[in-house]
């Protein structure tokens, strides 16, 4: 065998593995379908701006290994991540606080705000929610259900609210204090310069082949290592053999406009069931940029069909099920180790990425 290990996936998982593992004297190649490294992660520049290719992505942790780990590659700055959302003409601070509750419905204290939440739950009535629109009403009230959450909802899940299940909010930030900050976390920003050198830099020394289709030619990449790690969709490593496991994509339209600040804001979220994006990224605010000229972001959530890019696995009892499947043909195999949000079909942030990666280079390693 050439190489210890064959990597299937250039995102943050395969690359983290890549770096643990050639830190111990292992070879691995790396392979990728598309035509660059760092997966869904990736930045690249643009009129001096670094573009999210594929969406916003903003740091955030409370694991101070993991933070001091992901800084040894990148810089990082301060950005905190303060959405807003836009419905009809009305602008509500995200996630729902006290500028949320103040703007909705003129309260000030605290203690105002929760009682309007309390009234309007309890003239709803129902104590044993069976779907999303129940369950979220139950939480937080008509008023911000419908203004902030079924438009958005509807858009993001391809379907109505009362056709979702319950468990996809069993709970909503609700902050009763003047604090825009959507994370908890200790530590949060985006690397000075992008994402992508960060995986530039664990990959270095590392082969790397882009715009390969591991399916395509399975049999000859096979041969090359002893052992794969596979971070791909699990259902297409078995061919679809239980049936395909159900995702949301995301498309993207990228814009320059000729003006400093198109928005105002790093990402705007649009709530109305009109207007067919669910928000806006405008690049240069991750970075406080000064650029004359900015570039936005509008997401276009669709139906995942084969050969588009899976971002949201859709883990109801049916899906489920069909990776448990999966999940019991992967425990038998003896050179492939499954790593990842589509080869565990659960969605990840990054520093739990980097934990999971971490911990299956330890296991393996």
């Amino acid at each position: 065998m050439k190489y210890d290990f064959l990597i299937v996936g250039a995102g943050l998982f395969g690359a983290t593995f890549a770096y643990e593992a050639k830190k111990k004297g292992y070879k691995c190649l790396v392979i990728d379908r598309r035509n660059h490294i760092a997966g869904n992660i990736y930045t690249c520049e643009r009129q001096g701006i670094q573009v999210h290719e594929y969406g916003a992505h903003i740091f955030h942790t409370n694991n101070k290994y993991v933070w001091d780990y992901v800084n040894q590659f990148a810089n990082f700055n301060h950005f905190r991540n303060s959405p807003v959302a836009i419905y009809e003409d009305e602008v509500y601070n995200l996630p729902f606080n006290m500028n949320t509750f103040n703007k909705m419905w003129g309260v000030i204290t605290p203690e105002e705000a929760k009682q309007k939440i309390s009234k309007q739950i309890i003239e709803y009535g129902v104590n044993e929610p069976q779907n999303l629109e129940e369950q979220a009403i139950s939480l937080v009230g008509i008023d911000i259900y419908q203004k902030l959450i079924k438009g958005y909802t509807e858009k993001q899940w391809g379907c109505k609210t009362t056709e979702l299940p319950p468990f996809i909010i069993k709970r909503l930030p609700v902050r009763f204090t003047y604090d825009n900050n959507y994370f908890n976390d200790t530590y949060q920003g985006i690397p000075i310069g992008g994402y992508t050198q960060i995986i530039e830099k664990m990959l270095e020394g590392t082969d790397i082949e882009l715009n390969v289709d591991y399916f395509n030619e399975r049999d000859y990449y096979d041969t090359l290592a002893d052992k794969i790690i596979f971070t791909g969709m699990i259902d297409e490593y078995y061919n679809y053999c239980y049936g395909e496991l159900e995702y949301r994509s995301l498309n993207f339209e990228h814009e320059v406009h000729d003006k400093i600040n198109y928005q105002g804001n790093a990402v705007v979220n649009y709530t109305e069931s009109t207007v067919p994006y669910t928000r806006i990224i405008e690049h240069k605010h991750f970075d406080y940029g000064k650029q004359e000229k900015t570039i936005i972001t509008k997401e276009y959530p669709s139906k995942w069909q084969q050969g588009d890019e899976p971002f949201y696995p859709i883990n109801n009892e049916s899906n489920n099920q069909i990776y448990e499947k999966y999940k019991l043909l992967a425990k038998k195999e003896s050179n492939v180790i499954y790593g990842g949000r589509l080869a565990s079909y659960k969605y990840y942030d990054m520093d739990d990425i980097i934990i999971e990666a971490l911990k299956c280079s330890q296991k393996n390693l």
